[in-house]
């Protein structure tokens, strides 16, 4: 019983600890190789399909007053991928994201509201040239020094959106209904650092 008092009152040290956590301030680059940038849309309504794009970048401004922060990310719509060829050249077609005409994608922020464990980014996102405000909700992961010293922050964030909105109407039915559904889950998995302070 004792052993069970004390574990509990852990615990819940380790969530009040947690829940007062602050963002550390500075300026920080999203690091691809440890981020990513991912979709889920429904399929022949039984089932979704997943996707992710390979190429992006962005930076993160991170204020003292964490409704001054700020955020951009450019995604290279080109390096898209669902593990099937087929049909991600479809989605590069005209059909859907056009790359040839449209090459990127960019979500910039417009507002911060929330706490570190509860935020909600509100920004416009453009995709084949048409722009709409969307809302992510973001949860802080925490921050870490590195090897070298960097100070590394991590993030995950969702959204959703109508792929029709930004022009992505084609469309196929079969018996069940629709074979690509309308609603997009955005997915976005984010870590970012800022160098080391220079000492001296």
């Amino acid at each position: 019983m004792k052993s069970l008092i004390l574990s509990s009152l852990v615990t819940l040290a380790s969530l009040s600890a947690f829940a007062g956590q602050t963002i550390p301030a500075g300026s920080y680059s999203i690091d691809p190789a440890h981020s990513k940038i991912g979709f889920e849309i429904p399929h022949l309504v039984i089932s979704t399909v997943e996707g992710r794009f390979a190429k992006f970048d962005g930076t993160l401004v991170v204020d003292s007053k964490l409704e001054k922060s700020k955020a951009n990310l450019n995604v290279d719509v080109s390096s898209i991928s669902t593990e099937n060829k087929d049909r991600d050249d479809h989605l590069k077609s005209a059909d859907f994201f056009d790359v040839a005409k449209n090459p990127k994608m960019t979500f910039v922020t417009k507002k911060v509201v929330g706490t570190p464990e509860n935020l909600k980014i509100v920004g416009d996102l453009t995709i084949k040239g048409k722009t709409k405000e969307v809302t992510l909700d973001v949860k802080y992961l925490g921050d870490v020094n590195d090897a070298y010293g960097n100070n590394k922050v991590a993030f995950t964030a969702t959204g959703k959106i109508n792929r029709k909105d930004f022009g992505l109407n084609w469309s196929s039915v079969v018996e069940a209904g629709p074979v690509v559904g309308d609603e997009v889950t955005l997915i976005l998995k984010i870590q970012a650092g800022k160098p080391a302070a220079k000492k001296g």
